[in-house]
């Protein structure tokens, strides 16, 4: 399982950031976690007010 970020939902707002322990997210016009480095713990998924970041 890999966390996503889906770029028609992302606001940009910042606070998936905060919540990734690994760093895996990087801020841009559109915020994209890096598969790699994430470790699949959904931190990032369970603070984001969009609902733009999902397990695929």
């Amino acid at each position: 399982m890999a966390y996503k970020i889906n770029p028609d939902l992302c606001t940009a707002c910042g606070t998936c950031i905060d919540e990734c322990p690994v760093e895996a997210i990087s801020a841009g016009d559109v915020y994209v976690i890096d598969a790699s480095a994430c470790i699949d713990c959904g931190a990032c998924a369970g603070v984001c007010p969009a609902e733009a970041i999902a397990a695929e």
